[in-house]
This record gives structure tokens, sequence and C-alpha cells, in this order.
């Protein structure tokens, strides 16, 4: 059964980057996105690089023309090792779904920002 810990103040993660929280030797980073608020661990899993210290971002849409469109700005961090983007939201790698780093369930309380670990 996960355990609820105290994160932090929800003025204290901003929008545009992650809140970096730790509980023992477990690192982890808050995001807030338009759904609310979101917890991922702190290790890339490709080489296990600080992945919430990267910069939140969007990616590029394939489509069938010479163009690039934007999209999900705001919705994915990108490992500032070797690239890699993961969706906020489900912890996945986007070139690989199977690939992934751990979530953990948030809960606000008030102006309180609780992690389920």
């Amino acid at each position: 059964m996960a355990e609820k810990q105290f994160a932090c103040k929800a003025s204290e993660v901003p929008s545009d980057a992650a809140k970096i929280v730790t509980f023992g030797r477990l690192s982890l980073g808050l995001f807030k996105l338009d759904d609310g608020y979101h917890a991922l661990l702190n290790v890339c899993p490709h080489k296990g690089a600080a992945l919430c210290e990267g910069p939140v971002c969007g990616t590029t849409k394939q489509t069938d023309e010479r163009e690039f469109v934007y999209e999900r700005a705001g919705e994915l961090v990108r490992c500032a090792w070797h690239g890699w983007e993961f969706d906020i939201r489900s912890g996945e790698f986007l070139v690989d779904r199977s690939v992934r780093t751990k979530t953990f369930p948030v809960t606000l309380e008030g102006e309180d920002i609780y992690v389920h670990i």
C-alpha cells in the first residue's frame, strides 16, 4: 500500500519545469500540467540521468508533408543526457512505449501536494 508523503506547496511547482523533491534516497520530479500535478521518478531508464531536470517540452508530429508541426507543448520531459522524451502523465518513452520511468500518484489537499510512494 502506498504511503502518502508531503512533497511541497502547490505554489512551489513551476509550470515550465519540474520541482525536484526527495524522500530519503528517492528523487522525484513534480510537474504542473493543465489537468493537475504529476510525479515521475527522477531517473532516466536509458542511462540513469536525472530525467526530471531536463527541459519540459513538446515534440514534432509526424506528417505526410515536408513540414514540422510542434505538438504536446509542456506535456513531455526530455532527458538532458541523450534527448529521450517521456510523457509526463504516463512515464512512457515516446519512441518505444514499453520503456518507461515510474510514475507516482499525486493528490492536492488545499495548497499541499502529497505523493503516494
